[in-house]
């Protein structure tokens, strides 16, 4: 049976914005089933962009389910991400499911994977799917060669480079931006590992 393919996803964070773009080709086996796929959206008011790549019915669950863990943990994108990928990796359903989701927000840029993982890129530039690692590598370039681009352009340009060579990566770009609050480039998030009083306290009884 043939598999849809496809999806390039770019985040860079640069100059006090965060940019994400996403291509819009959709291909099921050697076809292009569709040119202009809206795979970036807006989230929490406009106060979150999420990325998606992956099988698209797939990718459609996952955000929905992280939509609603926004809503349950609002103004807190780290907290929202855990439980999303901490259920994705516990669900029976859900670890069946096919895809990769990047999100940011004025703080953080983070990469969810159906493992349980949650990465945070130490340059605040983060590509996924199948052109992912060639935009990438553009997008690390230009933020060397030419700093004075804004993020979008970044993104813009490292997404129209990756479609010159992925061919599951069309130049149907959607690049979308927010403002970041945050003084510090790329606050680094941390998950503490201290245990609590009562776990200790379990912990030596037995």
């Amino acid at each position: 049976m043939a598999t849809f393919h496809g999806t390039t996803i770019l985040t860079v964070r640069h100059q006090g914005k965060v940019a994400m773009g996403g291509d819009g080709q959709v291909t099921l086996g050697s076809t292009v089933m569709k040119a202009d796929a809206v795979k970036i959206r807006r989230l929490a008011e406009g106060r979150v962009l999420c990325g998606f790549a992956g099988a698209t019915a797939d990718a459609f669950a996952l955000l929905e389910r992280f939509e609603g863990k926004l809503k349950d943990y609002p103004a807190n994108l780290t907290r929202a991400a855990t439980e999303l990928a901490k259920e994705w990796r516990t669900d029976r359903a859900l670890r069946r499911l096919e895809a990769l989701m990047t999100v940011a927000d004025d703080r953080y840029v983070l990469l969810i994977s159906g493992t349980g993982d949650i990465i945070q890129p130490s340059d605040g530039v983060l590509g996924i799917g199948s052109g992912g690692q060639f935009a990438l590598a553009a997008a690390r370039a230009l933020l060397r060669a030419k700093p004075e681009l804004t993020a979008a352009e970044i993104v813009q340009q490292a997404m129209e480079i990756a479609a010159e060579i992925d061919v599951y990566t069309n130049e149907r770009l959607i690049v979308e931006e927010i403002e970041c609050r945050s003084c510090h480039p790329h606050p680094r998030w941390r998950i503490s590992t201290k245990r609590s009083r009562r776990e200790k306290s379990s912990r030596r009884s037995t």
